[in-house]
């Protein structure tokens, strides 16, 4: 009996070490980490390219940033998504730029009177040196290492997607197009939808794009609501948006389904004369 076991032990390790010299890894894009001496840490960076930019040595191509974008967060069903889209021609192909968390609630939220809010974490209202981080040190980086259009978007859901819209209200010059899921707009008791009369009001930069959906989330869908009420009250044309309410769908479910729709929406390719 011990031999037969060691014989099947030995078996089953040549067939591992064969399996292992047999397999290659598997890559979609790359990784890298980056100093930043704004946050005062290492953060990982990971970066979907799609194959018309390695097919060619010259292509430039847009950029899609994406907070909540670690391995193990959102960034593989997104790179997918993007991959599929652009594989059947209903997206224009763009780079996809995940941020990974370190503290995901001090990075994605503003300040705060609210105690409710504060106790969702240990440090909560960073977003103001995320978003210098953004700007000063990540898309540097990026139009550094890779071939790139000055088109720049946002997609984030619930506290990623709060911070999208409060980037919108505060720096909108720093992307074109704002996509947001389920943004936590209850933050700070919605201020950011008070906000958003006044922004409207003063803006005179050239035009954005905002998408907004929501999910049966009650507290989420009325502000989300109220947010697309504000905006259809404006008579100046400074937001190109469209709010999509998605009842079918919870805040656990939301971000792929809205995304798939988002990205047909908005990142349309320009018809063709086959396809007008």
């Amino acid at each position: 009996m011990l031999v037969l076991l060691f014989l099947l032990g030995a078996a089953e390790n040549r067939l591992v070490r064969a399996q292992s010299k047999d397999a290659a890894s598997l890559t979609i894009g790359n990784t890298f980490a980056l100093e930043s001496k704004v946050l005062g840490e290492t953060r990982r960076i990971n970066v979907y390219y799609p194959p018309a930019y390695t097919e060619s040595s010259t292509v430039q191509l847009p950029v899609l940033y994406m907070p909540d974008g670690g391995m193990t967060e959102d960034f593989l069903h997104v790179a997918g998504l993007l991959q599929v889209l652009v594989g059947n021609g209903t997206m224009r192909p763009f780079i996809l730029v995940g941020i990974e968390n370190t503290e995901r609630r001090r990075d994605l939220t503003g300040p705060t009177t609210s105690e409710k809010d504060k106790k969702i974490a240990p440090r909560v209202g960073g977003s103001a040196a995320f978003r210098r981080f953004i700007r000063q040190e990540l898309m540097p980086q990026i139009r550094k290492r890779y071939r790139t259009t000055t088109e720049t978007a946002i997609v984030g859901e619930s506290l990623a997607g709060l911070f999208v819209v409060e980037t919108l209200l505060q720096e909108p010059d720093l992307f074109d197009t704002y996509l947001t899921f389920d943004p936590s707009l209850w933050w700070n008791n919605e201020q950011l939808v008070q906000q958003a009369s006044s922004f409207l009001r003063a803006y005179t930069g050239p035009v954005k794009t905002l998408y907004v959906a929501t999910s049966s989330e009650p507290e989420i869908a009325d502000a989300g609501r109220r947010l697309a009420e504000i905006l259809q009250a404006t008579a100046k044309p400074v937001i190109s948006w469209h709010y999509e309410p998605m009842p079918a769908e919870t805040h656990q479910t939301i971000y792929h389904p809205a995304a798939l729709k988002a990205f047909r929406y908005v990142f349309k390719p320009p018809a063709t004369d086959a396809t007008k």
